[in-house]
């Protein structure tokens, strides 16, 4: 599981370089950015767009109530709800690069396709968020590195806080969701850079949170309010 997670959080990455920087300005999965383009925009202040930041916001909420509705049913009926939200995110993340077909990026000024493809990346990234919260896997949230950065310094040998795993193998993972956010968002822009039309990068971050589901199939189910490795047998 914490590999799996690691995954997913370069993933992100991608998909965040590909929304701030191809389709925005606006973010799709760390919202904190559109809460604060929303409040600039309200107090007048830094000539930003608010237009992308609410419609993200907007489709992101729809996404959290979906997904949130979509697992504890699974849930209930004795499915496998962490395989079924990342299979549903793939879907929606593959749907965003069949609308994106051809599209090329376009910072600052979004055409009405640009802002339709950002739309369902944040649906995609609200299932994402309440697939991840349910899993509660300490410090990988996988959709932002602030508490997974906070828990490294501080179970670091600079820190040397026992809370955070100073001493255990437990706070390195941190880490390393902090360097695949950013090795996840590097190489989104640098293809942006490089010319890379939307739908091109957004497909093969589709498999990836396609295979990260399948790959856990073979695990024991999980259950909501356990970590994993703490799963309990039906």
């Amino acid at each position: 599981m914490p590999a799996l997670m690691v995954a997913l959080t370069a993933v992100t990455g991608v998909i965040e370089a590909v929304s701030l920087l191809g389709l925005g300005p606006a973010f799709t999965a760390m919202q904190t950015g559109n809460v604060l383009f929303l409040a600039f925009g309200a107090a007048q202040a830094g000539n930003l767009p608010t237009l992308p930041a609410g419609i993200s916001l907007a489709a992101f909420v729809l996404g959290v109530v979906c997904g949130s509705h979509l697992e504890s049913v699974t849930e209930a009926r004795g499915r496998r709800w962490f395989v079924m939200g990342l299979i549903v995110e793939a879907g929606l993340v593959l749907a965003a690069a069949a609308a994106a077909w051809g599209l090329a990026p376009q910072y600052g000024s979004p055409t009405a396709r640009h802002l339709a493809v950002m739309a369902v990346l944040a649906l995609a990234m609200g299932m994402r968020n309440t697939t991840i919260m349910r899993a509660n896997v300490p410090g990988v949230p996988t959709t932002l590195v602030t508490r997974s950065m906070t828990a490294f310094l501080g179970g670091s040998a600079m820190g040397r806080d026992a809370v955070y795993g100073y001493g255990t193998a437990g706070w390195k993972l941190r880490g390393l969701s902090v360097l695949a956010m950013f090795a996840g968002g590097a190489l989104g822009a640098l293809l942006i850079r490089a010319g890379c039309a939307v739908g091109w990068l957004l497909l093969p971050t589709a498999v990836a949170v396609l295979v990260v589901g399948l790959a856990y199939r073979g695990q024991p189910a999980l259950h909501t309010g356990q970590a994993p490795g703490r799963e309990r047998s039906r």
